[in-house]
């Protein structure tokens, strides 16, 4: 005798009992915090200073602020001085908004010195 085929569709499946959500839905929260845990270490692993640090996403976080900031900044210094020396620097540019955010949260945290 041939065994029933699988259901193939939502409405022949079974529903699954209140402890089988529960436990579907901690392993899917499980699983979201640990890819988030992974990604902060890829990030604290990156990001100069982080080595060997406790890590707290909140320090995590500000350090890559930190650094992502000191970076667009030297980006800007370097692309001036290569269009001071006559190099085309066409593609080289961040979008404007990028530079202007940067700009004004490296004013906000000298003013709040």
């Amino acid at each position: 005798m041939a065994s029933p085929s699988p259901p193939t569709n939502a409405a022949d499946r079974p529903r699954l009992t209140e402890a089988q959500k529960k436990e579907n839905h901690i392993r899917s929260e499980q699983k979201r915090r640990e890819a988030i845990r992974e990604g902060f270490d890829r990030l604290a692993s990156i990001v100069p200073g982080m080595e060997g640090q406790g890590r707290s996403e909140a320090v995590v976080l500000e350090a890559t602020i930190k650094y992502m900031r000191e970076q667009i900044t030297e980006r800007q210094r370097l692309i001036r001085e290569a269009k001071a020396n006559g190099i085309n620097t066409t593609g080289w540019e961040l979008p404007t908004e990028t530079v202007e955010a940067c700009e004004a949260q490296l004013k906000r945290n000298q003013e709040g010195l």
